[in-house]
């Protein structure tokens, strides 16, 4: 059973005071093996991991590696594949074919040289793999908070992907940066080293550098750019 397009405002609605574990198990019973977390291995999204673990040992997970993350990250996804080994985790790369050739015409560090390059290289490493990922899928799960960006500040537990026509469930929503180390410190979830290092968000490592006191929890990524806070992955068009 999926919820409809029309019916998502008043499912949001219906939501809107449960608990992320709620809006976890209501994802599962609702849409099956047809729903996945999708995870950069951030500290929202371990958490998540953990409340899906307890509720479905064998739930569906995927993340993208881009081919340029840190060594931290990775050591997080092996942690957390030995704490919860039944997990479904599939690992998702970039397309050759389209990495080579961008690599060729623009550098290896294109990124840094104009947002459109920036833009094309997050869409090759990222956006096009997630395509792939949520391709046969009713519904995606997210780590997203509200209070991470001004982009984000009007999503709702649960919303409708116009883009890619599927539902996305967003069970931290309402949570603050606190509550969710707080949900990590109580129950010993593997989380990025960079985190201890002042990387409260964590991309690909030529894109992320450690924030300092006083400054926004996003500062770190693709610091370079005057305003621009996301990859493409949430941006609604």
């Amino acid at each position: 059973m999926s919820v409809p397009p029309d019916a998502i405002a008043q499912t949001a609605a219906d939501l809107a005071h449960k608990t992320p574990q709620e809006v976890l198990a209501w994802a599962l019973q609702t849409y099956g093996d047809d729903v996945s977390l999708a995870t950069s291995f951030g500290a929202e999204d371990v958490v998540l991991i953990d409340m899906l673990a307890k509720i479905r040992s064998d739930a569906r997970v995927f993340t993208l590696d881009t081919g340029r993350l840190p060594q931290e990250t990775y050591d997080v996804i092996d942690a957390i594949q030995r704490k919860y080994p039944l997990l479904r985790l599939d690992i998702l790369f970039p397309d050759h074919t389209e990495v080579e050739p961008m690599v060729q015409e623009l550098g290896i560090n294109l990124f840094y040289d104009s947002v459109a390059n920036r833009k094309k290289c997050c869409y090759v490493r990222k956006v096009a793999p997630l395509n792939r990922a949520l391709d046969g899928l009713a519904a995606w799960m997210t780590g997203l908070r509200r209070d991470q960006t001004s982009n984000r500040n009007a999503m709702a537990v649960v919303e409708w992907d116009g883009d890619r026509q599927i539902a996305k469930i967003n069970p931290l929503i309402e949570w603050s940066y606190t509550q969710v180390w707080e949900y990590i410190r109580q129950n010993f979830v593997p989380y990025n080293a960079l985190h201890e290092r002042n990387y409260p968000s964590i991309g690909c490592a030529p894109c992320t550098r450690a924030v300092a006191e006083g400054e926004d929890l996003r500062a770190g990524r693709w610091w370079w750019e005057q305003s621009n806070q996301e990859c493409g992955l949430h941006v609604r068009s």
